[in-house]
């Protein structure tokens, strides 16, 4: 546990950003999941889950969350099974 006072503020505020940023994270990586699970299991809905998969990577890019070449790269991915 950290003794001086501008270390004990870094720990609250890294708790809080966490906070924050964990469930964003995983609503992001929950829907490029769904999207895997919808190819491999040749859905017909496969255009709403990657509308919402493609969704998810914006707004995780948008928040801070993965960087800009990570989420085109993923996008990209994406987008090959949709054709």
């Amino acid at each position: 546990m950290p003794v001086i006072e501008s270390a004990i503020q870094r720990v609250r505020l890294t708790k809080k950003q966490h906070d924050r940023n964990e469930p964003q994270l995983s609503a992001y990586r929950t829907a490029v999941k769904k999207f895997e699970k919808a190819v491999n299991d040749n859905a017909d809905n496969l255009e709403e889950v990657h509308k919402a998969a493609i969704s998810a990577i914006d707004r995780a890019y948008s928040k801070g969350l993965i960087k800009k070449n990570k989420a085109n790269r993923d996008k990209s991915r994406l987008a090959k099974y949709v054709k």
